[in-house]
């Protein structure tokens, strides 16, 4: 590695990973500016990224594995951890079987390659127990989707290039990102006088206060205003008729939820009036128009029926799988696989019952009472790795106890974060700028983007990747054949299509091969580029499914059988990223995977729930308890915050990043004043933290942002908004009800 030189990489803060220019010297990033050449980011990057120097080197940074021993860690070598680790594994799985096992993890915002052989080792193992963010926040969307377009990994996602209106529902852009260039993006809709951009929001977000049209409903009643609409656009006669035959199946079973609704109780239960309702309707009808939804709605009461709903209206209105509607994004690689829980041969938790449903991942929220129920086939081990579940997912002190109960926790990770001192075992990783790595966010239309992130500093102490972790375990259970020599020898001298062509031939006689083949490259080609993840890449694109092939076609790759090999060759020499494909665009609805072709829009499990959903019973379900008058909405995103994975404060002085904010006349109403110490109470538990007084918060809501709480240098930076949130309260497919928690603020 050169020093003294600006080294491009991306950034691993959030699912964007906007590109980034690094000063190293002396093996030590000093300096971070955006890539003006990163051809997705444009030369943008916010202040998270411009601070990731704070999440490379924090003052708890892990350097060797570590045991608990009593109440304490002492470091011991590899090998030993590995033997341990390993054995104790065998053991678990001998006297209890595969559904012991759990892996928590391909969560990451900055690196996925982790999750492949992660998964990789437990299904080996027999278990498929795969917990990680998607089924955090967005198991009710992924499975509407996997119902509605045949594959729960297909996700629709806003053509704002051709779109005139832009709808923000739940999403604060300008400050959550969760589109590249967000906040320009935002701010070119809102002032071009031919396009629209629509805050559909309780709150006057950053995104809502430059808006076009902002819809200020009330909390929780986003289905509810949905059906609304639908009704209205039906009595109205503004429904897209040609769209609904020609492209839908299941509409004539799910009109009936909506003809002859009456919509006027129900919006005004939504505080909207009548009139911008039917200005919101006609845009609707009128316009090219894409949504972007996000975790108002996901976490928000009804969550997967608010997707479900939504994906209704899209239909009604003939956006879905249209140009400048929400369209199906391509990808290089699916983000999971598609797991349907109506097929008997699909696990469920033991539990609760809750199946996978976020492409193969199951929900978080489940996972204590999956080890504290008693059960004889109860999770008894899991392994964590690049996550931190004791900030990031819901019921901090479900978590506590429930980790209090394993027979075997295994953390992978940079830091001793919170829940590395609960562990085991502590394995210390390699940060995403001492490896190769890369993300598979698909964030783009009709282009397909991919950055081999390389590595630009070197790493510390024995770090290693967490996929050569994984390769270390899974080889000391021995599940990975044994490799011949000859082998070991071509990854070593000769080039990689000729290496390829000996892998194969082997594999062809080997039966275990093809099922362990990412460890199989980690142990050859992963061993002489010191990278496991890096081999697994390599794999990854020789072994491209079709879609990927005709899309890489597109943007000028050759056909042939070495295609991968020649992508992944342009990446390595392209360290910015590169379009490496582009879907058919004149056709959006290739992409379906239904058994009809069709958007199939009948999901019977939410037939009975879409059908009775009205004004009266909503107006009984949203009244609070006497004793908790308020609503908290437990996760805000700002510019100062980055789920958990900035450990040192230092990246916020001067600013306010942690408070619990209220609306001016709440603060009034409760003898509140700004910056004085208050303590928020829920059903789960207590925190105490700054008040904030701000106009942009509704009256009637408390908002907490997460990823604080975090316990560095021995003392705790914020407060922990996951230690008010309950686990069980959540949707019938898991995902946990963040954005409506009843609440009261008192006198800390």
């Amino acid at each position: 590695m050169s020093d003294g030189q600006w080294r491009k990489t991306g950034c691993v803060l959030c699912a964007q990973n906007c590109g980034l220019e690094v000063l190293v010297e002396n093996d030590r990033m000093v300096k971070v500016r955006p890539d003006k050449d990163n051809p997705r980011s444009q030369g943008y990057a916010c202040r998270k990224g411009l601070n990731v120097i704070n999440h490379q080197y924090p003052a708890d940074r892990l350097t060797q594995p570590l045991k608990r021993v009593g109440d304490k860690f002492e470091p011991i070598g590899w090998a030993q951890a590995i033997d341990e680790i390993a054995a104790k594994l065998r053991a678990l799985l001998d006297a209890h079987g595969p559904r012991c096992l759990a892996y928590m993890g391909a969560s990451a915002q900055g690196g996925h390659m982790e999750g492949a052989f992660g998964l990789g080792l437990i299904r080996a193992l027999g278990s498929k127990y795969l917990y990680s963010s998607a089924g955090q926040e967005f198991s009710g969307s992924w499975w509407v989707h996997g119902r509605l377009l045949g594959k729960q990994y297909l996700l629709p996602a806003h053509d704002e290039h051709n779109a005139e209106v832009l709808v923000a529902w739940g999403w604060n852009g300008m400050q959550s990102h969760q589109m590249p260039r967000a906040p320009i993006v935002l701010r070119q809709f809102a002032k071009d006088p031919e396009r629209l951009l629509v805050s559909v929001d309780p709150r006057k977000s950053e995104t809502a206060a430059i808006a076009n049209l902002h819809i200020a409903l009330r909390p929780g009643t986003d289905a509810l205003f949905v059906k609304a609409l639908v009704a209205m656009i039906l009595e109205r006669g503004w429904q897209k008729e040609d769209y609904l035959r020609q492209y839908v199946l299941g509409w004539d079973d799910v009109r009936p939820w909506f003809a002859g609704f009456d919509y006027r109780p129900a919006l005004e239960l939504c505080e909207v009036s009548l009139d911008q309702a039917e200005e919101f309707c006609r845009l609707l009808t009128t316009k090219r128009w894409c949504l972007h939804p996000d975790l108002g709605i996901y976490m928000g009461r009804h969550s997967a029926l608010n997707s479900y709903m939504l994906s209704i209206l899209l239909c009604v209105c003939g956006r879905l799988c249209q140009p400048g509607g929400n369209v199906i994004f391509g990808m290089v690689m699916p983000m999971g696989s598609h797991a349907d829980e109506r097929d008997p041969k699909t696990w469920r938790a033991v539990a609760t019952n809750l199946p996978p449903v976020a492409a193969g991942s199951f929900p978080p929220a489940a996972m204590p009472e999956e080890i504290t129920s008693g059960r004889p086939d109860r999770l008894r081990a899991v392994l964590v790795s690049a996550v931190n579940p004791l900030r990031s997912y819901p019921d901090t002190s479900a978590y506590e106890r429930a980790f209090a109960e394993l027979d075997l926790l295994v953390v992978n990770d940079i830091a001793l974060t919170e829940t590395a001192r609960l562990a085991h075992y502590v394995l210390p990783c390699r940060t995403y700028y001492e490896a190769y790595d890369g993300t598979f966010f698909p964030n783009n239309y009709p282009e397909v983007f991919f950055q081999i992130r390389q590595p630009i500093v070197p790493p510390p102490g024995q770090c290693l990747e967490a996929a050569q972790i994984f390769t270390l375990i899974a080889d000391r259970l021995g599940l990975i054949p044994d490799i011949p020599k000859a082998l070991h020898q071509a990854a070593d001298h000769d080039d990689r299509l000729t290496f390829g062509l000996k892998l194969m031939e082997w594999a062809a006689s080997e039966p275990k091969a093809l099922k362990m083949m990412p460890f199989v490259l980690a142990k050859t080609m992963g061993r002489a580029w010191n990278s496991a993840a890096l081999a697994g890449m390599w794999g990854m694109f020789m072994t491209a499914p079709k879609d990927f092939r005709r899309n890489a076609a597109r943007v000028g790759f050759a056909p042939g059988p070495d295609l991968g090999d020649r992508v992944f060759q342009a990446l390595l020499e392209t360290p910015q990223g590169l379009w490496v494909g582009r879907v058919d665009d004149q056709d959006p609805m290739a992409q379906l995977k239904t058994p009809s072709g069709k958007i199939e829009l009948l999901i019977p499990e939410l037939a009975r729930m879409a059908n009775d959903l009205d004004a009266a019973s909503e107006a009984q379900a949203l009244k609070l308890p006497d004793d908790m008058p308020l609503i908290l909405q437990a996760g805000r995103h700002t510019e100062n915050n980055a789920n958990t994975l900035m450990r040192n404060p230092a990246w916020n002085q001067g600013r306010r990043p942690c408070t619990i904010a209220v609306n001016p006349a709440d603060a009034q109403k409760l003898g509140f004043a700004d910056g004085q110490a208050v303590r928020v109470t829920t059903q789960a538990g207590a925190e105490t933290g700054e008040l904030e007084i701000s106009e942009q918060i509704r009256p009637g809501t408390v908002i907490i942002p997460h990823g604080f709480g975090l316990d560095y240098n021995g003392q705790v930076h914020g407060l922990n908004v996951n230690r008010l949130t309950k686990n069980t309260n959540r949707d019938l497919v898991g995902t946990p009800i963040h954005r409506f928690i009843p609440c009261r603020l008192d006198v800390a």
